[in-house]
């Protein structure tokens, strides 16, 4: 088709058509796009030459003719009045029958040419008109579709403009809470302590907390010097400053304390040793008192007794002295058997009950101070474990704090990664509809419908 326009514009070239060099072949290739009009084309480009031209001095004769006023034949009458006409010569009749011939062959092939031409136009025409009907009908259900599309395109342009406002908004608010937050974590100390009160448990200072728990443990040590012994002053002064463990009592014993106990136990045995000598001493000397006293007495009887009877009863004297005799190594073996078997035993008897209330005052004595120390013990017990309980109440904070801090570091890493993807999606999305704008070509194709042909 791009060809049919620069052989339409060589034809009028070759049958000398005035203006033809300034004529371009291009402009008339949409006239020739049907097959009719190129078939026409072909006709036109192959059989007219310059003898069909009509020349100058013909169109003046014709000019002429129509000034004088005379008929001019045309058509049928032409044709009818030329069939009339007789040869002036034979030699000119027939060359003029030959000619007449050809050019009536000619006509006869035309006139089968365009009878066909017809039949091909009218075919051509009457499927045209089928298509323009199936057109008519598709244009009409595409406009129906378009204009669907249209409210359908309009309906989700508003529909996705408010879910973009909402979408912009939403993430506006994001943004400012991410700065607000972000603030809360850039801010300075100068910054926090001019501004608001912080946020976070791990923006609080702790030198009030820490110089008050100095000021009790400084407390707690003096109260210790004061009313306990000297080791456990010295155990709490050298503890770590950092740890709280409570310690016993009870088995911090020191050397001055053992010894202490172990010189009062030596000195309740000396005790009870002199005791046990003492009465030992006594029951001997009253023994001995007794005796001499009996002895005495028995002799004071016996001078009396002399002094009052006869001599001549004199055996039964030394009979009786000899039996008393007898009873004395008797008393002197019992006595001997008492202080070796029985005296000792009842010595250390009544020494023990004797040093029972002494023991019994001195262990009173110490129950009383160890009731006074456990006392002191758990009043500083429940001070430590105060301490000890505040200390790990804010280690718990801060692990807690620290915990969810780090929740919410993981959720805003996955956020941004997901706003990476979905950003890199839009981009995705963009570059792919640039690329298909910056391909896009126009149409070529000139329908009737342009009204371009209308020029």
């Amino acid at each position: 088709i791009m060809s049919c326009g620069n052989d339409f514009v060589e034809t009028l070239k070759k049958i000398g058509y005035p203006k033809a060099d300034e004529l371009n072949g291009e402009d008339f290739d949409w006239l020739f796009e049907s097959l009719e009009d190129k078939s026409f084309l072909e006709w036109f480009c192959g059989n007219v030459n310059e003898q069909h031209v009509v020349s100058e001095k013909e169109l003046q004769d014709f000019d002429s003719l129509l000034k004088s006023g005379k008929p001019v034949l045309e058509g049928n009458a032409l044709d009818e009045v030329l069939k009339t006409l007789k040869p002036v010569d034979s030699k000119n009749s027939s060359q003029e029958e030959e000619e007449k011939e050809e050019e009536l062959k000619k006509l006869e092939d035309e006139l089968q040419t365009l009878q066909k031409l017809k039949k091909l136009q009218v075919h051509r025409h009457n499927k045209l008109q089928m298509m323009i009907s199936a057109n008519s009908h598709m244009l009409q259900t595409l406009k129906n579709k378009d204009e669907e599309a249209h409210k359908d395109l309009k309906e989700g342009l508003q529909v996705f403009t408010a879910a973009n406002n909402k979408l912009n908004n939403e993430l506006l608010s994001l943004m400012d809470a991410a700065k607000k937050l972000a603030s809360f974590f850039t801010a300075s100390d100068s910054e926090q302590g001019s501004g608001p009160h912080p946020v976070f448990f791990s923006q609080l200072s702790l030198d009030k907390y820490l110089s008050q728990e100095e000021q009790n443990t400084a407390a707690l040590t003096s109260y210790i010097k004061k009313h306990f012994y000297q080791g456990m002053s010295e155990l709490v002064e050298n503890s770590h400053e950092g740890s709280f463990q409570l310690a016993d009592i009870s088995k911090q014993v020191t050397c001055d304390e053992a010894d202490e106990v172990c010189e009062e136990s030596q000195e309740i045995a000396r005790l009870q040793t002199a005791y046990i000598c003492a009465q030992h001493q006594l029951i001997q000397m009253q023994a001995k008192e007794e005796s001499m006293n009996s002895a005495i007495k028995c002799a004071e009887s016996m001078l009396q007794s002399l002094n009052n009877k006869d001599i001549g009863k004199q055996e039964n004297l030394d009979a009786k002295i000899s039996s008393l005799n007898d009873k004395i190594s008797t008393i002197k073996q019992e006595i001997t058997q008492i202080n070796n078997e029985e005296l000792l035993p009842l010595l250390k008897e009544k020494a023990r009950l004797l040093s029972a209330p002494v023991v019994k005052g001195y262990l009173e004595c110490q129950i009383a101070q160890q009731d006074y120390y456990t006392s002191r013990q758990d009043e500083i017990c429940r001070h430590l474990i105060r301490q000890k309980t505040s200390f790990e109440l804010i280690e718990l904070a801060c692990e807690m704090e620290l915990k969810k801090h780090k929740e919410i570091c993981c959720q805003l890493e996955n956020l941004v990664e997901s706003l990476k993807q979905s950003s890199n999606e839009l981009q995705q999305r963009l570059q792919v509809i640039t690329e298909q704008t910056q391909h896009a070509k126009p149409r070529n194709t000139i329908s009737s419908n342009d009204g371009f042909s209308c020029r």
